[in-house]
């Protein structure tokens, strides 16, 4: 039951507040609240001659700060982290509202005393999905004056990109000019962001408790006790989990190669939903390995300390450190090592910099710029740690119990005189076997996810790998005996070699669990045909299904695909609405909103 000002002794400040608390509350803090509530009650009636000879200055402090955690997340790392945060600030007896960008009323923001924001940056430089209402409204005209306001931002990004962390460095700058004092300075993590989150939430909670007392409120032993179950398996603390099955999808005679991976989780307590992704530890290839010990002279078997453990400088680099990328960070720290004149003024020159670190890695670094006066234990400490590869789960963990199927592109190409390799993708492809076991974790995503309502119609588009999550969607809804309808729009390169999963696509369509599908092989006719050439095709059958209330996906290459697709979807809204280009923009921003237009892009 929502609370209301006419049925409550709650003003309306009070009554939003509530609303949005309640109903997050396990029973085990339901009643842990009512029983504080009663207690405090009791306790004002019993003192109350003394309140009032005596006001307690202590009663003041013990009373939790509102904290306010907004996140911006398209792959669920920055979701996980606020969440975290939220629980951690919790224990330590705060009041904490943990919240989307997209789901929090930029209105409100000028009642928020404590706010965290917690964000990571998506393309080239670019606020998530979910993040892009509220990146807007705070640097907008409209953005309020914040006074006795504090914040402080964790940012996420990845340093081999330009725009590293530039969401967050953003928001940063924004809160601080419209009045913001910051609780904490901004953190900006690189890919392995787990101990520098850590840190920044121990500063928050620092800065936050200033003034405040230092001992725990009693929600902290409530909350800490009523804790759910969860798999001992994470991200920090990877399952090793065995291969069942390696297949190529792709014809004989494609230009593709496409692998279609089965995993046990059995014995992980691992689960997923539909729009989940796996994240997989891969090691490098034992060839680039190689040769990076032969162009540094280093002996395999010298040992080094990687955090707390010491292991052979061979398996350093082939498990534990990143040797396939170059970031600046990484150069302009190498260049400490070398008294080659080139790489300092290489490192010196932001452009000349970014233009050398396109398609190059490490074994290009050290062979350009010798000599190098280090140690094997110094270098590698300047290395990145191994990050994981996240992959679209394409299978549906209520169809396939214990079991994880992915759907991986095999990359190769050229670069600088040099064959490169994708690192996870080929070690797929080439070395692991049925019987192998990789280092797995479940990376849950709420921001791609069906719809709550069965009977909801959804519309899929999903050329080449893009097609995995829509498997387990499908599959999802067979099991689950869902009836809103379905259609797919899938392209690749060749209809007879390149249409993946074929058989169990026209199976579906075959037995109603698919009720339309549309698909563009490009390099089948004497003109390229793409997707969103499909859905122009059927632009006011699509509109239709859109104006029924249906829910859109797109999966796949962020760059060019996603582009294009958004722009044709606003191209059949204002088409077959009758509408102006920016009223289309608004009704697809407010199918976003709505969680009707979700995207799992990269």
């Amino acid at each position: 039951m929502q609370l209301q000002v006419m049925n409550s002794p709650f003003n309306q400040e009070q009554t939003e507040l509530l609303n949005r608390l309640l109903p997050t509350l396990t029973e085990t803090q339901s009643l842990w609240l009512s029983g504080y509530l009663a207690a405090i009650q009791s306790s004002s009636l019993q003192a109350a001659p003394a309140v009032e000879e005596r006001p307690a200055p202590a009663a003041v402090r013990a009373i939790p700060k509102e904290v306010t955690i907004l996140f911006g997340s398209q792959t669920g790392n920055a979701q996980n982290l606020a969440k975290k945060a939220g629980k951690t600030l919790e224990e330590r007896g705060f009041q904490v509202t943990v919240s989307a960008m997209s789901d929090f009323k930029p209105n409100n923001l000028k009642k928020v005393k404590n706010l965290l924001i917690v964000v990571s940056t998506h393309g080239e430089g670019d606020p998530p999905d979910n993040a892009l209402t509220f990146h807007e409204f705070v640097h907008g005209k409209r953005a309020p004056k914040l006074e006795d306001f504090r914040y402080s931002v964790l940012a996420l990004g990845d340093s081999s990109y330009e725009f590293f962390c530039q969401t967050g460095k953003d928001f940063d700058k924004r809160l601080e000019e419209l009045g913001g004092t910051r609780i904490t300075p901004r953190v900006d993590c690189d890919l392995d962001f787990e101990e520098p989150a850590a840190e920044w939430t121990e500063a928050v909670l620092a800065g936050l408790s200033e003034g405040e007392s230092s001992s725990p409120s009693p929600a902290a032993a409530s909350v800490s006790a009523s804790a759910p179950a969860e798999s001992v398996y994470s991200r920090s603390n990877p399952f090793r989990a065995e291969v069942l099955e390696n297949l190529n999808l792709n014809g004989r005679g494609s230009n593709k190669e496409t692998r279609h991976l089965e995993i046990s989780l059995e014995g992980s307590g691992l689960t997923y939903q539909p729009g989940d992704s796996l994240g997989v530890y891969p090691e490098n290839d034992p060839e680039l390995v190689d040769l990076l010990l032969a162009e540094m002279s280093w002996d395999p078997e010298e040992t080094v300390r990687v955090k707390e453990e010491t292991v052979t400088l061979k398996e350093a680099l082939t498990a534990h450190f990143e040797i396939t990328v170059l970031t600046k960070p990484l150069v302009e720290k190498a260049a400490k090592f070398s008294g080659n004149e080139e790489l300092q003024q290489l490192v010196s020159d932001s452009n000349q910099l970014k233009s050398y670190m396109d398609g190059r890695d490490l074994i290009d670094l050290v062979r350009d710029f010798k000599p190098w006066n280090s140690s094997a234990q110094e270098f590698v400490s300047i290395l990145r740690k191994m990050p994981a590869r996240l992959y679209s789960i394409s299978s549906s963990f209520e169809a396939n119990p214990d079991e994880v199927h992915l759907t991986i592109g095999a990359v190769r190409y050229d670069a600088h005189g040099r064959e490169r390799k994708g690192v996870c993708s080929i070690l797929c492809a080439e070395r692991l076997q049925p019987g192998d076991t990789l280092p797995v974790f479940i990376q849950h995503n709420e921001n791609f996810k069906l719809p709550e309502n069965p009977d909801t119609p959804i519309i899929m588009v999903g050329p080449g790998t893009g097609i995995a999550p829509f498997r387990s969607f499908m599959q999802e809804r067979e099991e689950s005996g869902a009836d809103g309808k379905s259609w797919l729009f899938f392209g690749d390169q060749h209809f007879v070699t390149d249409f993946l999963y074929q058989t169990e696509w026209q199976k579906w369509l075959k037995d109603g669990v698919l009720t339309k599908l549309d698909v563009a092989f490009s390099r089948d006719g004497d003109e390229k045909v793409y997707v969103q050439h499909r859905m122009q095709e059927n632009s006011k059958e699509l509109f239709q299904w859109l104006q029924e209330g249906a829910a859109v996906y797109i999966c796949g290459d962020e760059k060019n695909m996603a582009h294009d697709v958004h722009n044709a979807l606003i191209d059949i809204i204002e088409k077959e609405g009758g509408i102006s280009r920016d009223q289309a923009s608004e009704y697809l921003a407010d199918m976003q909103k709505n969680k009707r237009y979700q995207r799992d892009v990269y």
